[in-house]
């Protein structure tokens, strides 16, 4: 019925096969229609921008998507996941400008036109598709990505233009002149929430300056002898745009050579010893003028500006107390300005440099002109000191240009308004890590300010908004109001630039002309969209069927907090009143195995295909799964990676191949009626059943509360235990040689493994898809058309959990840990047999199985004992790294003082968490747990391990017959060593001819059993033969010959 399995494999052409299978079969479609009328279970994939090739972070997220949609899905959920492109916006845009050789608006427009551009941008989108494609199919992540939603498409286009409708119709989307974050190369304003994006704040130095500016009516007011207002700036290129000064009126002004400063503040600004001449209330500032330090650029006639205004945001930090006010690049300047009718001064054109109204400074980009500025002030007499001055300024998140702040009219979505929603309805979502809510995204949320969503770029989504030279405004929904508007069928219209601004719409209040305002959209809204865009809501027949809303999960890298996890919830918030999903994975960052940022430039990036093309999809999976908490960074390395396979499937594998060598090699039959109830198997049978049972438990609880650490945990630690204890411990019973072994006790044990393996290869199913189908088909002789991907997650059966026998397995394990430790201290070998371990647990403690502990430590039998001060002695060592720092000088005395406490009675302090007084020459000190190392020691004979109040004693003392078994032992492992290194079969038998091995020829028929030996000679036998090692034996050796 089973056939023997080779322990070697190769996981990486075992991991193709399965791919063939799947793909030839379409087990995926079968999945999806064996659940088709179930409870859905609603995943959204966030869409990846394909304009370069898959990475690393790429896998991480994706198999995480697809291990709990495949759980669901075992869970008999139906769970349509369907696959998406993030197809417009700045990443495509200056990817396809690299490509061209291009930098900025003027060249795409002067050199390449926009309708060629936008072609190529579209083109450039679909060019790695393929390779994510082949990509996500490899790692086994079953997504739908034949019927793949692309945020360029018609429909989807449609489906967002109507969600901006309903917010343009309920007043929420409207234009504005604010100052902006804006990229000058870029050529457009970027949202709050791209600023958030990870990277984009970083130091740069510029050369900032505190400045005089000349007092030109003070009123009649005592100033104090004041001739000038001291202000800093650290950017002096926005004083070409001084247009008022702010004080606050609560501050203390003081006068220092005629220059008013903060009191606070004359040090940092003047240096220590500066003379004040006098002091006064900020209110006293209120209305003085002065001269602007440049007067380049004209002032409206009739312009009330140029004097000092009140504002609650200055403080004394930094600085003089004074701010200078720049409404063109400072949206809190321009708010303050504006509510004294003061007018804007912009001397900075969309490149970034100055125009033709500052003559002296054409063409040059701000930043760099702070220099020449500086010395035009010190020139005029009006600049007190000039200084460098690192501060951390935001960069374009696509090109890396430093951002400058710009007053530019845009279009926004008055997300501020639904403050209050977004952070109700985020309360209700689950968050992993749970911190997220209230921190990270809560206090994001709660600082919320008006969504910037228009782009003065090219490849994007247009703004569906039309006006007419009567400034009436039109928001269409859908390419047939479109046409209606438009009065002609524009049904099959390519909804982009350059083709959609030459739509002229009638307006339908004045019935003029109407024309598209330029703008594209933030690609962000395309994204937070796509649960209805995906299937072109509400304009494609179906489509409300189709439609489904909120999803059960949404997984990400952490810093989607400021991207989709944010454009989801506001855009579904505002336009349907609902969170989007109800469940949120946040995941960490894969870095390199030194802990820094992978990057190509730094030449320790993992390329996933090195990874898939040696180790295997399902080895990159389970350490992915089981390396951390998935929000934590993850340090990557083919040596983890490596490990992980080795440690884990390597040893599932291994056991697999145990079982069915010798299912097969015994001809054994699950459905053999003398297989006994599990209830009357042995003990460990019936301990590792009742394990079974926990970790079923404890990796459906993991997968059902989003987190899968547990469960790998659990299941990790389970095969360990599966091969490394059951196994190894029950191997005797799979070989029958044993002729004392009960009745049915080798079916019991094959029939529990059998068992076993199945439940852990459907609980491995959803975390490593490739080796659970192999061994689906090989332990539930499966069909070839069967898959344990249309198998049904196991229950747990709570009647075979026996949590009492667990703990006794456990102080088993625990006791023969303790005794292979003290075995090694003494140098003892495990298969030299000893007499007896005496074995301390505590009163009232569990005790192990009868028998396994002393089969375990290879010792004739157990002492459980109250009392072992006659065989081990403790010893008291200080722990310097802990005390060094609390004791100073007197940690030398330490030792000699411990020397004369009782170690005994220290040590059990020390166990119950107390503290324990020491008397050096400082008087009294009290030592912590921490602070000594209780070191235990045999004496009398005897090796001692001890770990909390459990204590294993071996006796040393060996007589003749202890020897005698040893070195039968040593033989036994020899031999068997031998058949492996000549390339026996494990089920081979063998003719043996022992010399020199002593006096071991009343143990030949045990021997015999324990090799395979259907017959055993003593004496020389032809040729040199084998050389045993045996201690106390010289020249032994065996001869060896397979039948």
């Amino acid at each position: 019925m089973f056939r023997p399995v080779s322990a070697d494999l190769d996981f990486v052409s075992l991991e193709e096969s399965e791919l063939t299978r799947w793909r030839e079969q379409r087990v995926f479609e079968r999945s999806l229609r064996q659940r088709d009328g179930a409870e859905p279970w609603v995943f959204y994939e966030g869409p990846p921008t394909a304009n370069g090739k898959p990475g690393l972070h790429h896998v991480w997220a994706r198999v995480y998507k697809d291990l709990f949609c495949r759980y669901w899905t075992m869970r008999g959920r139906y769970v349509a996941r369907r696959a998406g492109w993030d197809t417009h916006g700045l990443p495509v845009e200056v990817q396809v400008e690299k490509q061209l050789g291009i930098s900025g608006k003027r060249a795409i427009v002067e050199e390449v036109g926009v309708a060629e551009f936008t072609r190529l941008c579209r083109e450039s989108v679909l060019t790695y598709v393929g390779e994510f494609e082949r990509l996500t199919e490899r790692i086994g992540y079953w997504t739908d990505m034949e019927h793949a939603y692309y945020t360029f498409t018609p429909e989807y286009v449609e489906s967002v233009w109507w969600q901006l409708q309903q917010l343009f119709q309920r007043g929420l989307l409207y234009e504005d002149l604010k100052v902006v974050p804006y990229c000058p190369r870029c050529g457009t304003a970027l949202s709050s929430h791209e600023l958030g994006q990870p990277g984009v704040y970083t130091d740069e130095t510029d050369e900032s300056c505190y400045v005089r500016l000349p007092i030109t009516e003070d009123g009649g007011r005592d100033l104090a002898g004041a001739t000038h207002l001291g202000v800093w700036t650290t950017t002096p290129w926005t004083l070409l745009s001084n247009i008022a000064v702010a004080v606050n009126p609560d501050i203390t002004y003081a006068v220092v050579d005629g220059t008013v400063v903060a009191a606070d503040l004359v040090e940092s600004v003047f240096g220590e010893g500066a003379s004040v001449s006098g002091t006064f209330p900020g209110t006293t500032l209120l209305g003085v003028r002065y001269a602007r330090p440049f007067d380049d650029v004209p002032v409206p006639t009739g312009t009330n500006a140029f004097y000092v205004v009140a504002a609650d945001y200055v403080t004394t930090e930094d600085g003089t107390g004074l701010v200078h006010q720049s409404p063109a690049f400072g949206e809190i300047d321009r708010q303050v300005t504006r509510a004294h009718g003061m007018p804007t001064l912009n001397p900075v054109g969309p490149d970034g440099c100055f125009t033709d109204e500052v003559p002296w400074l054409v063409g040059r980009p701000v930043r760099e002109a702070n220099h020449d500025i500086n010395d035009e002030l010190e020139r005029r007499g009006l600049l007190i000191r000039r200084f460098d001055y690192a501060h951390s300024l935001p960069h374009c998140w696509r090109c890396g240009t430093v951002l400058i702040y710009w007053g530019k009219p845009s279009w926004y979505i008055a997300t501020s308004r639904f403050r209050e929603e977004l952070m109700s309805e985020n309360q209700g979502v689950d968050w992993h890590p749970a911190h997220i809510r209230d921190g990270r995204f809560g206090e994001w949320l709660s600082n919320n300010v008006d969504w910037a969503l228009s782009r003065d770029r090219f490849w994007g989504t247009p703004l569906p908004i039309w006006t007419c030279s009567k400034n009436h405004y039109v928001c269409v929904g859908s390419r047939a109001e479109l046409s209606a508007l438009a009065g002609r069928d524009l049904s099959d219209l390519d909804p982009h630039r350059p083709t959609i601004d030459d739509v002229v719409l009638t307006c339908p209040t004045c019935s003029e002309p109407a024309r598209r305002v330029e703008p594209v959209i933030d690609a962000w809204f395309d994204s937070g969209a796509m649960p209805s865009a995906q299937v072109g809501y509400p304009q494609v027949e179906g489509s409300e069927a189709a439609r489904q809303f909120p999803a059960d999960l949404v997984v990400e890298a952490i810093d989607q907090t400021r991207g989709w996890f944010y454009s989801l919830l506001a855009v579904n918030t505002l336009v349907f009143g609902h969170s989007p999903y109800r469940h949120v994975l946040c995941l960490g960052h894969i870095v390199d195995e030194n802990g820094k940022k992978m990057s190509k430039s730094q030449g320790n990036v993992i390329d996933p295909w090195d990874v898939l093309n040696s180790k295997g999809a399902d080895a990159l999976r389970w350490w992915m799964f089981s390396q951390g908490s998935p929000w934590t960074s993850t340090r990557a390395s083919l040596g983890a990676i490596d490990a992980s396979l080795r440690e884990t499937l390597g040893t599932l594998w291994n056991t697999f191949s145990f079982f069915t060598t010798y299912a097969s090699l015994n001809g054994f039959d699950p459905s053999d009626g003398d297989i006994p109830e599990w209830s009357r198997r042995p003990a460990i049978d019936r301990w590792i059943l009742s394990r079974l049972e926990d970790v079923t438990e404890r990796v459906t609880s993991s997968l059902e509360g989003y987190e899968p650490l547990a469960g790998t945990d659990a299941l990790g630690e389970f095969i360990d235990d599966l091969s490394n204890w059951y196994v190894r411990r029950s191997r005797r019973r799979f070989w029958r040689t044993d002729p004392d072994a009960p009745a049915g006790d080798s079916l019991a044990a094959q029939a529990t493994l059998l068992e076993v393996l199945q439940r852990v290869t459907l609980l491995l199913a959803p975390l490593c898809p490739f080796i659970s189908e192999t061994l689906f088909r090989e332990l539930f002789a499966a069909g070839e058309e069967d898959s344990v991907h249309l198998a049904d997650w196991p229950n747990v059966d709570v009647s075979r959990r026996d949590e009492g026998l667990e703990a006794q397995m456990s102080v088993a394990r625990r006791l023969t840990s303790l005794g292979r430790a003290a075995r090694a201290e003494a140098k003892v070998k495990v298969r030299q047999p000893l007499s007896r371990a005496l074995i301390f647990v505590g009163p009232g403690e569990v005790r192990p199985p009868e028998g396994i502990v002393e089969e375990e430590l290879n010792v004739d039998r157990l002492d459980f004992v109250s009392e072992l001060s006659d065989v081990l002695s403790f010893e008291l060592v200080p722990n310097f790294r802990s005390v060094g720092p609390k004791l100073g000088d007197t940690v030398k005395e330490l030792r000699g003082a411990l020397a004369t406490l009782d170690p005994t009675h220290l040590a059990h302090e020390f166990e119950l968490g107390r503290s324990v007084p020491v008397t050096l020459s400082t008087g009294l000190v009290p030592l912590e747990p921490g602070d000594v190392e209780i070191r235990v020691k045999g004496r009398g004979g005897y090796a001692v391990s001890r770990d909390g109040g459990e204590v294993v004693a071996l006796d040393l003392a060996l007589d003749d017959d202890l020897r005698r078994r040893g070195r039968l032992r040593e033989v036994v492992r020899q031999v068997q060593d031998l058949r492996k290194s000549e390339g026996y079969d494990v089920a081979d038998h063998v003719i043996l001819v022992l010399d020199g091995v002593g006096d071991l020829e009343e143990d030949a028929e045990l021997l015999a059993r324990e090799v395979l030996a259907d017959a055993i000679t003593f004496g020389s036998g032809d040729g040199e033969g084998a050389v045993l090692e045996l201690d106390g034996v010289e020249d032994a050796r065996v001869w060896i010959r397979r039948v």
